[in-house]
């Protein structure tokens, strides 16, 4: 089972980078995982967040395939305990055949083009996070999981 992560812009934060390496590292030790960043759109000075979602969401679709599983990490998706999320995520492992994709919008959030093909949404937080932590926070819980998973001694409760 591969998993993708699937991030709108450059990580421009060294200390997000740098902690997003190592819980890929990390990952990558218990599945095929890579992350794949959808390039920045140019020239938005004149453009509206909605013309912005709109662009974005063209270049998100075109990284995906028809049999990706597609979850979005958006603030109004289902919220899970880490245990329930690893519970979760242990069942979708047993799907063959398919990546499972999580994406993370960019500042402005997600086109109606996106939702469109979303075949789930995570939340992390009813809380707005930025963007780029969200995805240090997400490969973190991803790792934390996979560590449940294992009966492996990282997560306490």
């Amino acid at each position: 089972m591969k998993i993708v992560l699937l991030q709108t812009g450059k990580t421009t934060e060294r200390y997000i980078a740098e902690g997003s390496e190592i819980f890929s590292t990390r990952i990558r030790k218990y599945s095929g995982f890579e992350i794949i960043t959808v390039p920045d759109i140019k020239n938005t000075r004149n453009m509206s967040s909605y013309e912005q979602k709109i662009k974005e969401g063209k270049k998100i679709i075109q990284m995906i395939r028809k049999d990706d599983y597609i979850i979005l990490l958006d603030e109004r998706g289902r919220e899970y305990r880490t245990i329930e999320f690893a519970e979760w995520f242990e069942k979708r492992l047993m799907v063959p055949g398919k990546r499972i994709i999580f994406i993370v919008g960019g500042p402005w959030g997600f086109s109606d083009e996106v939702y469109s093909h979303a075949d789930f949404r995570l939340s992390l937080s009813r809380m707005t996070l930025p963007h780029q932590m969200v995805r240090l926070l997400f490969l973190e819980q991803l790792y934390r999981v996979f560590t449940i998973i294992k009966g492996e001694s990282y997560h306490h409760e």
